[in-house]
């Protein structure tokens, strides 16, 4: 429910400007930060980043006053890609937001209980938790995996902002939490379909390993979690991931999908990994 979340964009509505950005502006305006402010913590090993010392900031400060503004969005303003955009660019700002807003940064965020449920923007006059942004909002109110109901209830006033199609390609925006997480990019409307191929290329050229002689293919539990949005069947997964296969492994997999047409084939050569 809406008392149990923790809304990280303040309270005070009185004290946000009238003055408004273009909302993509203003959501790539957060990720920007966001993302100098992590650059500006990497740790001296250059493996991962200080979130302890880039908590207490002044530049993070300054990035919770940016985010502020989100209270006074109109989120009916904005149509189909840009608003995709701008909730992507958010999911992945309020992500590193909540990770910071804890009283001890985790190694990992999959340590959080209900991070992703409790944690949440304000944005116009509704809550937006990380689960109702990507589920409800972007995957088009399909509900969390582990649940069959929808994420938003009928009569929600978010529905509207809800995609009409699920594009799976969203799952290689999102910064997750998992080993295999997405490498995090700034997202704008003119640009998103190009953006989200260059990240599906990215992310699939990385995480699917091919096995041809084995006739075992690998890949990351993304796809495992969110099967139904890339395809009805383990087939189906494979052939959505081969568009944006290059080289050896699109080969080896066109040639792996040819010589399996038994889903039972597939299935058990399907493994997931971190």
């Amino acid at each position: 429910s809406r008392d149990t979340m923790s809304v990280l964009n303040g309270a005070d509505f009185s004290a946000v400007s009238d003055s408004l950005e273009s909302l993509v502006d203003l959501s790539r305006t957060l990720q920007k930060s966001m993302l100098s402010l992590e650059s500006e913590f990497i740790k001296e090993d250059g493996r991962g980043v200080d979130y302890e010392s880039m908590r207490t900031s002044p530049l993070f400060d300054e990035y919770k006053a940016k985010a502020e503004k989100l209270r006074a969005a109109d989120v009916s303003t904005i149509k189909g890609d840009d608003r995709k955009a701008f909730f992507i660019n958010i999911y992945n700002a309020l992500t590193v937001h909540g990770l910071l807003a804890l009283p001890t940064v985790p190694a990992s965020v999959l340590e959080v209980q209900d991070f992703w449920k409790k944690t949440a923007y304000q944005i116009g006059g509704h809550v937006y938790s990380l689960d109702d942004i990507e589920h409800g909002i972007l995957r088009g109110n399909r509900g969390h995996p582990s649940s069959k109901k929808p994420q938003f209830s009928e009569g929600d006033p978010r529905l509207e902002f809800c995609s009409s199609q699920v594009d799976p390609r969203i799952h290689f925006a999102l910064v997750c939490g998992a080993k295999s997480c997405p490498s995090v990019r700034i997202y704008n409307g003119a640009k998103l379909n190009a953006g989200l191929s260059r990240a599906a290329k990215s992310f699939c050229g990385q995480e699917i390993d091919v096995d041809l002689p084995g006739k075992k293919v690998t890949m990351s539990k993304i796809f495992d979690w969110y099967g139904g949005d890339f395809g009805n069947s383990v087939a189906g997964v494979l052939r959505y991931c081969l568009v944006y296969l290059s080289g050896k492994t699109k080969d080896d997999l066109s040639l792996l999908l040819e010589q399996s047409n038994r889903r039972s084939v597939l299935n058990s050569s399907l493994t997931t990994g971190s």
